[in-house]
């Protein structure tokens, strides 16, 4: 990686920002997997397709879960341990979980029937892709681990990140599991929905991929490996994936779908959304024939009508005094459990998804 790409300690050079150097590392590693990486002549037209599925999937996003390795790294190590490689290889792991991120993205677009994802079409809804967008799914997340293998196979945490980035690929999918199993297509059951399985759906198929996985990674990086301060780490980092969620769902209803690029979807598609969940538990009797009547149709007119029915619950201050709450929240277990840990390392996560409108 060259100087001018490096904000590393040794950098002599002018500095760029953490997200610069993230944007600049994405082609590299590109180059890295299609073409330094397999030289066989016979394989030139799957890896063309494979930079094509790299290119169009995987650097769309916000990018906070990957930019989270290299900020929490940071704030773990002094600038002096901060090197040209030390950043170099949490830009490459930061990159590994947008990786991860898009290989589950692509395979639950295929799940739910989505339309949009990032402002554009779903991969498998794009021209000559169709079902064989899992197989795509198997390659994104294939090539992660040869990244982490070329990257940090001679460092000492490299059993510690491939075991967790293992571990977290079988929790989200024991979540996505929960998900599927909960409100399957066209058939319609109000009485599977309540907030104890909501937030066991959200515990596994969000929060620890999107909140533990880059602190922990950061944490492993940084040589911080004790099991109690992980223990800390993660509960607070779970108490913020459940709320982000929580938001996701609200902006599934809510957002400008010209601001969060895709279109929301969770009330056709019979999910176990925050939104659902809360309007069943403040309802009247009267009013739960309409939502069972209408929840997991696809006609406008149903939809309109569930909106109508949330409105009518005030549905959106109860977001935002959950929102609020969840914040207080949020605030006493950093300072109960962050003793060992800077608490900056949770406070930048948590100002970047507060508030957020996509």
């Amino acid at each position: 990686m060259a100087d001018s790409l490096s904000n590393g300690t040794h950098s002599k050079k002018a500095l760029l920002s953490d997200s610069q150097l993230f944007e600049a590392k994405f082609d590299e590693l590109v180059t890295e997997l299609i073409q330094r990486d397999l030289k066989d002549p016979g394989l030139v037209d799957a890896l063309n397709r494979h930079r094509e599925v790299l290119v169009y999937n995987v650097p769309g996003g916000k990018k906070n879960r990957g930019l989270s390795v290299i900020g929490s790294l940071r704030e773990l190590l002094p600038p002096s341990q901060l090197t040209q490689d030390v950043v170099e290889r949490a830009l490459v792991v930061g990159w590994c979980i947008e990786l991860l991120q898009a290989f589950f993205l692509v395979a639950d677009d295929i799940m739910d029937g989505s339309v949009l994802r990032r402002g554009q079409p779903c991969w498998f809804r794009k021209e000559g892709v169709g079902l064989d967008a899992i197989n795509d799914s198997f390659f994104l997340e294939s090539a992660l681990y040869r990244l982490l293998r070329k990257y940090c196979r001679d460092q000492p945490y490299y059993v510690h990140l491939l075991e967790l980035f293992t571990e977290t690929t079988y929790q989200t999918v024991l979540g996505q599991t929960l998900d599927l199993m909960t409100a399957p297509p066209g058939d319609v059951d109000l009485s599977r929905f309540s907030m104890e399985k909501y937030k066991s759906i959200v515990k596994y198929k969000t929060a620890f991929y999107s909140f533990y996985l880059p602190v922990a990674a950061a944490m492993y990086m940084a040589g911080i490996t004790n099991e109690v301060e992980h223990n800390h780490a993660k509960e607070i980092l779970l108490e913020m994936g459940e709320f982000f969620q929580i938001q996701d769902d609200f902006l599934d209803c809510y957002g400008d779908p010209a601001v969060t690029g895709k279109i929301g979807t969770d009330i056709q598609d019979n999910k176990c959304s925050w939104l659902v969940v809360k309007a069943l538990e403040v309802m009247s009797a009267e009013q739960r024939p309409v939502l069972e009547a209408c929840y997991g149709r696809k006609d406008d007119a149903s939809v309109e009508k569930v909106k109508a029915l949330y409105k009518s619950l005030q549905i959106q201050t109860l977001y935002h005094k959950y929102e609020e709450e969840s914040y207080q929240r949020l605030q006493k277990l950093i300072a109960r459990c962050a003793v060992t840990l800077p608490s900056t390392v949770f406070l930048n996560f948590a100002n970047k998804i507060y508030k957020r409108n996509k």
